[in-house]
């Protein structure tokens, strides 16, 4: 990207796509100047609460899209989840400069950025990376895809040179990436997801190492190695690579001796740090733990400061969340395990044998995987939605299974199948629009359910069995 198409003042942006990305865009592109026309496909009526958050000079183009708005654009701002348009590629042939609010934001930030991406464990990994430089007395800015958008941190201390920002990216803002330049660049794994939107896996890889393409040899990237499509997609990075393990002890990162976290950067001394943390439970989450110690060090937090972050560190909620204990039986809500990959590596190294409920919408692909990982960590199986049978197929060869037809008849079956010492995860490999709103809704009657299984077991009991939560 020119210096000149920085400059945004009295520049025609359109921003396409009114979620909070694109009002944030909107609203920091006429702070600084330029005329705003937002566009959406959704009437006016349906977006009765955006519109109004948006600059009063900006135009508003609402119910559709006006082809020639785009063409007569100098700057084309997408939202993350804009669907390809004819619109934008016809303004791509006449070269109008075409972006995302990622790279948008970026070119008004001073601060270092440490950028995570992945198909899984991206959340957790930013949140604690963001609490670990928070410890470090800097103002630090923690969004991006988590929630709260780049553009809004423009203008804050976290943005100024001695801030911080560290954001979870998404494959969708780095399709429109360019000049975006994270000191820091982390990629946690790759599995099959968003393939109707990227084509192929490789596609979609070659998507997610857009993280590191605007780095030097000045800055890092932390690469997790036991994942062999993160070390095929980041072969040809200028950057300095710095490597993750939980499977092998390395010489320089992070990787796992015992019972330790341990990290050591480049030219530094080896640094211990727990591994068994209430916090974080399963291998995914020390890979998750090992990237935000690593990022967080590299980006300069003290071994305290990191240690202290890492301690008191709690889950975020849906992502193996502990959510109530009956009996012996811990129910761990991980709803936001909305594919294959994301639920077998919950499983790996999980602390207790799982009776899994899983089910919901097919996103394609193979339970394969997951039929491999239950062998050896499964109790049982309890499925619901318009994939168990599917998944019935896969798990059945594995363990028991059965099937329900609602959330609280899962969690009934789920606890009369456990025994004291097991966990009943929630982790489906599945969407939820089957049957519920989205991950939330469907976390939500998990935790309604369980809470309902202890208040029945204490009425039948005649009060609250020890342990319970």
């Amino acid at each position: 990207m020119q210096l000149y198409q920085r400059a945004l003042f009295g520049k025609k942006v359109l921003v396409v796509g009114l979620g909070r990305s694109g009002i944030a865009a909107a609203r920091l592109c006429a702070a600084r100047g330029a005329q705003v026309t937002v566009t959406d496909t959704q009437p006016a009526e349906a977006l009765t609460a955006a519109l109004a958050q948006l600059p009063a000079a900006a135009k508003q183009e609402v119910g559709g899209h006006r082809a020639e708005t785009f063409l007569g654009a100098d700057i084309i701002v997408l939202s993350p989840g804009v669907p390809r348009l004819p619109e934008v590629e016809a303004a791509r042939k006449r070269n109008i400069t075409v972006t995302g609010e990622l790279e948008l934001a970026s070119w008004f930030v001073d601060a270092p950025i440490v950028a995570i991406t992945g198909t899984n464990g991206k959340s957790t990994t930013t949140t604690l990376c963001g609490a670990i430089l928070a410890a470090n007395g800097r103002p630090t800015f923690v969004g991006g895809n988590l929630g709260v958008p780049f553009a809004e941190a423009v203008g804050t201390p976290a943005a100024e040179q001695g801030g911080a920002c560290v954001l979870e990216v998404s494959s969708f803002q780095l399709e429109t990436v360019e000049s975006f330049r994270p000191q820091v660049a982390v990629l946690l794994n790759i599995s099959p997801d968003h393939l109707d939107r990227h084509g192929t896996l490789e596609a979609y890889a070659a998507t997610k190492a857009r993280i590191f393409s605007a780095q030097t040899s000045a800055d890092f990237a932390v690469i997790n190695i036991d994942d062999p499509l993160v070390e095929a997609a980041a072969k040809k990075i200028r950057s300095h690579r710095v490597l993750l393990s939980t499977r092998r002890a390395l010489t320089v990162g992070g990787w796992i001796e015992g019972d330790a976290l341990c990290v050591r950067l480049p030219g530094g001394p080896i640094e211990y740090y727990p591994a068994h943390l209430l916090g974080l439970v399963g291998r995914h989450n020390l890979e998750n733990a090992l990237a935000a110690l690593v990022a967080g060090r590299l980006a300069g937090a003290l071994p305290a400061e990191a240690r202290h972050a890492l301690v008191a560190f709690r889950p975020l909620p849906h992502r193996m969340e502990l959510v109530g204990e009956l009996d012996g039986v811990f129910f761990y809500d991980d709803s936001k395990g909305t594919n294959v990959g994301a639920v077998v590596a919950a499983l790996d190294r999980f602390p207790y044998p799982v009776v899994l409920i899983a089910g919901g919408r097919d996103k394609g692909g193979s339970y394969e995987p997951l039929a491999q990982v239950m062998k050896q960590a499964g109790r049982g199986a309890v499925l619901i939605g318009e994939a168990a049978p599917k998944l019935r197929e896969a798990l059945a060869p594995a363990v028991p299974v059965e099937i329900a037809g609602s959330m609280e008849e899962a969690v009934a079956q789920a606890a009369t199948m456990a025994r004291s010492g097991d966990a009943v995860l929630l982790s489906p490999a599945c969407s939820s629009f089957d049957m519920f709103r989205n991950y939330e809704h469907r976390a939500e009657a998990f935790r309604a359910a369980v809470n309902g299984l202890i208040a029945q077991r204490r009425g039948e009991r005649g009060g609250l069995p020890e342990g319970a939560l």
